[in-house]
């Protein structure tokens, strides 16, 4: 049977990293995409973090269509009827660290750069098996219709089915996976300069915790684009399932608070998506290869959630760039056994991929406290409250207010001094 040198399914960033970098070598490679176009479906916060991946990426992501260049953080802690609010800004930040994106334009941006280095990027088909031959991964099969390929590539996100069929990934329980829903709310670009004190070009990102998940695992987030704002929340799945809640009731509350409703006052609602996470980290990583397959981005497990910061982009464009990488090299060699395309993990770990990963290991099992999302957001914003409030009659001493927060306590201790695992 004639085979092409790779099938790669999903049009997201690591699919279109990796196709990119076959087709620097004229490589025959097929991209498969579920959705209307590459990117009208993934959905990300909107922020890619650049200089992690910048060195291996080459000129792929040259011209490429960013929103703005993140120059300003922000942190939020939402207690009911109040917040606490950290403003980080450094001319580090000027340089090309981070941007916000669009994923619907930055996907279609790339996979039309593919397309014009000949790989066919091949919208609206959704994969319904592999092929095996010999217990060997040959292929893909849609409909009635077979693609038979050296390597075929998962990449097709979080709750990938062909990692699950291939046997290299387990069905992994609620508690590992978060659901993101995200409004794009279309704004005129002087008004997010001005609400925003950034300059033309210039963006902010904003994370917020507490009770704008009424205090369960996740937390909400905004990131400016060019003339929109990206607007959302991230829940853990196993928080909802227990508290039987509705994330989008979530949402409509946190549009509401007086904190979020001047920032999207007379904006536009132009796009409303949801998608699943992966909140594991190291633990959740697939197995990576096996004969004739290996997996990338998130179908890999590459996210990670550390609280304050969130980051998933630049390992998927990573991991598509070095899963590129082996699969030249097997086919220099001809061979596309397991023991031959387990190159990429070696690769990966020699990468900030697993090395940030593995660093973080701990992480999720630090966040499970519910303390950072409940206790925490909500007293901070209290205490500062009581301190700068002055009423009828005396005032507390300072001693006393800060005794009264709790927040020496010895279980409260003891979640700092965890810190350290981390």
């Amino acid at each position: 049977m004639d085979k092409i040198d790779a099938v790669i399914v999903g049009g997201g960033l690591s699919g279109l990293s990796l196709a990119y970098k076959l087709a620097e070598k004229d490589m025959q490679v097929i991209v498969l995409e579920r959705g209307d176009f590459p990117g009208s479906k993934n959905v990300t916060g909107g922020r890619l973090y650049l200089m992690p991946a910048k060195d291996l990426m080459g000129d792929m992501l040259e011209g490429a269509p960013f929103e703005r260049k993140v120059v300003r953080e922000r942190w939020s802690l939402f207690g009911e009827s109040n917040s606490l609010s950290v403003d980080l800004t450094s001319e580090r930040f000027r340089e090309d660290h981070s941007f916000t994106v669009l994923r619907a334009t930055l996907d279609r941006w790339l996979s039309e750069k593919l397309m014009e280095k000949g790989v066919f990027v091949i919208p609206k088909y959704r994969v319904d098996d592999l092929l095996f031959e010999d217990n060997k991964i040959t292929g893909v099969r849609i409909g009635s219709e077979e693609i038979y390929a050296h390597v075929t590539v998962a990449a097709d996100g979080v709750l990938s089915f062909m990692a699950e069929k291939a046997g290299l990934k387990q069905k992994s329980l609620p508690r590992n996976y978060a659901v993101g829903i995200k409004e794009v709310i279309e704004l005129p670009e002087e008004k997010i300069n001005d609400r925003f004190n950034v300059e033309p070009g210039e963006g902010s990102a904003h994370l917020f915790l507490g009770e704008v998940t009424q205090g369960m695992f996740g937390g909400g987030f905004l990131y400016t684009n060019k003339k929109s704002i990206s607007l959302g929340l991230v829940v853990g799945i196993e928080a909802l399932l227990s508290r039987r809640i509705e994330v989008h009731t979530l949402m409509d509350a946190f549009k509401e608070r007086s904190e979020i409703r001047p920032l999207v006052k007379d904006g536009t609602l132009a796009e409303y998506s949801a998608h699943v996470i992966p909140e594991a980290g190291y633990s959740g990583m697939a197995k990576l290869a096996t004969h004739g397959m290996l997996v990338t981005g998130d179908a890999a497990g590459f996210a990670l959630n550390m609280g304050v910061t969130v980051r998933g982009m630049e390992f998927a464009i990573a991991s598509g760039i070095l899963a590129a990488e082996t699969i030249i090299r097997a086919k220099e060699s001809k061979d596309y056994s397991a023991e031959s395309l387990s190159f990429y993990e070696k690769r990966l770990k020699e990468t900030f991929v697993v090395k940030d990963l593995y660093s973080s290991r701990k992480v999720p099992s630090f966040l499970e406290n519910d303390a950072f999302f409940s206790y925490y957001p909500k007293t901070f914003p209290e205490l500062l409250e009581k301190i700068m409030w002055f009423g009828k009659g005396p005032k507390d001493p300072l001693w006393k207010t800060l005794k009264s927060s709790g927040l020496f306590s010895l279980k409260r201790l003891k979640d700092f001094y965890r810190i350290k695992d981390i």
